[in-house]
C-alpha cells in the first residue's frame, strides 16, 4: 500500500458505486412508473411483444367502443320505428271505423279523414327527421343505391346488408328456376258434355280469404256457375272460369283457381248436395294447395311466400317482391348496387369479416305499401284510396303491408342488436381483458419484488459507499513512513 498515484481500491468501489446506483435508480424508476419496461433496453424482446399487444388492446378498446355507438344508432332508429309502428296501427283503426258506414255521418267521415291526413304527415316528418349525430336514418340517404331493376319482373327490391368491394358496382342475380302456382281444380258437370248440371246443387266453395254456401238448380250452366263464384271472390279467394279445353271425355269444365301463388293459397268445394264432380276426386270434398316459386339469388336459395323471396347470407341480405308474371314463369332478371349503405366497425381489424354492413329504409307515405296493393300516401285526401272513395279493403290491405314492412324493418334492427351487437361487445371485452392480463405480465412491475429488490439497491448503495470512504482514506497511511 505504498502507491498513491493509482489507488485500484478506490476506483473498485467508485466503479461499484455506480452500478448499485444505477440499479437503485432502476427500481426507483419502476416503483413510481408501476412498469417493469421503461425502454427498450429493460428487456428488448419483451417490449416489442408488449407493444404488439398494447395496439391490439387500443384497437379492441375501440371496438367495444364503436359496437356502443353502433347500437345507440340502432336504438334511436328502433325508437323511430316504433312510434311509425303506433301511427299505422292508429291508422288501421281508422280505416276499419270509417268502413262502418252506415254508422257514421259524412261530418265524421271527414273528420277520420282529417286524422289519417295527420298520421301521414307525421310518419314522413318522423321519416325526414330522425338523425344520430346530425345524421339522418330514415330518410334513404343511408340506404343501397340500386339500378337497372326491371319493374316487370320485381315489383320492389330492399337490400338490408351486401359485401361489395368499396366504390364498386356489384350486380345480384334473381332466377326463377320453378314457377310458383296458384290453386287450380278442374269440376265437371254431369250431363252429356259437361255443360250443366243435372240436378239442384249445394256445394261450399272455400279459399285463403274465407268461405261461401253456394246452391244452384237443375240446369245450371258452367257459365252461371263460374260467375256466381266469380260474385264472391273477395269473400273466399276463389276465381272460376269455364276452360273450351277438353278434359278427359268431357268438352269443358269450370276450372276454380285462388287468387293467391304459393302454398298458403288452396282451394277447397265441398259437395254438400246434389252431383258436382272434380275431375280427380268425384263426389267427395276436394281440396288443392298453390305451389311457391324457387328463386335463387346468386345461386343462393331464396325462402319464398307467395311473391315475396328473403335472401339471408353473410354475402347478401334482402327482400325481393316478384311481380306474378315473373314468379309465374321460367327467367332471370338483374339489377345493381352501385353505393350506399352503412358501415358499422365492430371488430379491430379493418376488414370486412370485421364490419356490419347494413342499409337503412327509407320510412315515408309514398314508400310504404307495395306495387299491388298501392302505396300508403293513397289514403291522403283526393287520393285514390281515400275515404270518400271508399276503397276500404285496398285501403286495409295497403296498411296491412305497411305494419308488416315496419315490423319487418324492426325485427331485423333487433337482431342486429340482439345477435351481433351485443355479443360483439361481450366478446371484444372479454378479449380485451385477455389482452391486457398478458401485457400486464410482461410490462408491469411486481411491486413486491421491486421493493425488496429496492432494500437490496440502498443496502448496496450504502455499503459501496463506506467501502469507497475506506478505499480513500488507505493512502493516508502513506504518511506515516515520512515520520
Amino acid at each position: 500500500m505504498s502507491r498513491i498515484n493509482s489507488n485500484v481500491a478506490s476506483l473498485r468501489a467508485l466503479r461499484q458505486i455506480i452500478v448499485n446506483q444505477a440499479e437503485l435508480g432502476r427500481h426507483l424508476e419502476r416503483l413510481s412508473t408501476g412498469l417493469r419496461i421503461n425502454r427498450g433496453r429493460d428487456d428488448p424482446a419483451g417490449l416489442i411483444v408488449s407493444e404488439v399487444l398494447r395496439s391490439e388492446i387500443s384497437g379492441t378498446q375501440q371496438a367495444i367502443k364503436n359496437s356502443a355507438r353502433a347500437s345507440n344508432v340502432i336504438s334511436t332508429t328502433e325508437g323511430a320505428l316504433n312510434e311509425v309502428s303506433a301511427l299505422l296501427i292508429d291508422l288501421q283503426g281508422f280505416v276499419v271505423a270509417t268502413a262502418n258506414e252506415a254508422g257514421l255521418s259524412r261530418d265524421e267521415v271527414r273528420a277520420n279523414q282529417l286524422e289519417v291526413d295527420s298520421i301521414l304527415d307525421s310518419i314522413d316528418r318522423i321519416g325526414a327527421t330522425t338523425r344520430f349525430a346530425g345524421t339522418k336514418l330514415l330518410d334513404g340517404s343511408q340506404g343501397y343505391n340500386l339500378s337497372s331493376v326491371a319493374p316487370a319482373s320485381l315489383a320492389s327490391v330492399s337490400v338490408y346488408s351486401i359485401l361489395k368491394q368499396p366504390n364498386t358496382t356489384r350486380q345480384v342475380r334473381v332466377q326463377v328456376t320453378q314457377s310458383a302456382l296458384t290453386a287450380r281444380q278442374n269440376f265437371l258437370g254431369t250431363t252429356v258434355g259437361g255443360t250443366s248440371t243435372t240436378v239442384a246443387t249445394t256445394i261450399e266453395v272455400q279459399g285463403t280469404i274465407g268461405f261461401q254456401l253456394l246452391t244452384f238448380a237443375s240446369g245450371t250452366t258452367l257459365a252461371q256457375v263460374s260467375t256466381a263464384i266469380n260474385a264472391v271472390t273477395n269473400a273466399t279467394g276463389v276465381s272460376a272460369i269455364v276452360s273450351a279445353a277438353p278434359v278427359g271425355t268431357v268438352a269443358s269444365a269450370l276450372v276454380l283457381s285462388s287468387t293467391t301463388l304459393g302454398s298458403d293459397a288452396f282451394v277447397s268445394v265441398s259437395p254438400l248436395s246434389g252431383n258436382f264432380v272434380s275431375s280427380s276426386n268425384a263426389g267427395i270434398p276436394s281440396r288443392v294447395t298453390g305451389r311457391e316459386a324457387t328463386i335463387l339469388v346468386d345461386g343462393t336459395p331464396a325462402s319464398v311466400v307467395g311473391l315475396r323471396a328473403d335472401i339471408r347470407s353473410d354475402i347478401l341480405e334482402a327482400q325481393f317482391e316478384l311481380t306474378s308474371a315473373f314468379a309465374q314463369s321460367i327467367g332471370t332478371t338483374n339489377f345493381d348496387v352501385v353505393s350506399g349503405g352503412a358501415i358499422f366497425q365492430l371488430a379491430p381489424e379493418v376488414t370486412p369479416n370485421g364490419q356490419l354492413f347494413f342499409g337503412f329504409q327509407r320510412i315515408s307515405a309514398t314508400s310504404l305499401g307495395n306495387d299491388a296493393s298501392g302505396l300508403l300516401y293513397t289514403l291522403r285526401s283526393g287520393q285514390t284510396n281515400d275515404f270518400e272513395n271508399k276503397n276500404f279493403a285496398t285501403a286495409q290491405d295497403i296498411v296491412d303491408e305497411a305494419i308488416q314492412q315496419v315490423s319487418f324493418y324492426r325485427g331485423r334492427l333487433g337482431n342486429i342488436q340482439r345477435n351481433h351487437i351485443e355479443p360483439n361487445i361481450q366478446a371484444q371485452t372479454i378479449a380485451a381483458e385477455n389482452l391486457i392480463s398478458s401485457e400486464s405480465v410482461i410490462r408491469d412491475a411486481d411491486i413486491a419484488e421491486e421493493v425488496s429488490e429496492l432494500t437490496r439497491s440502498q443496502i448496496l448503495v450504502q455499503s459501496t459507499q463506506s467501502v469507497l470512504q475506506i478505499a480513500n482514506a488507505v493512502p493516508n497511511f502513506v504518511l506515516s513512513l515520512l515520520q
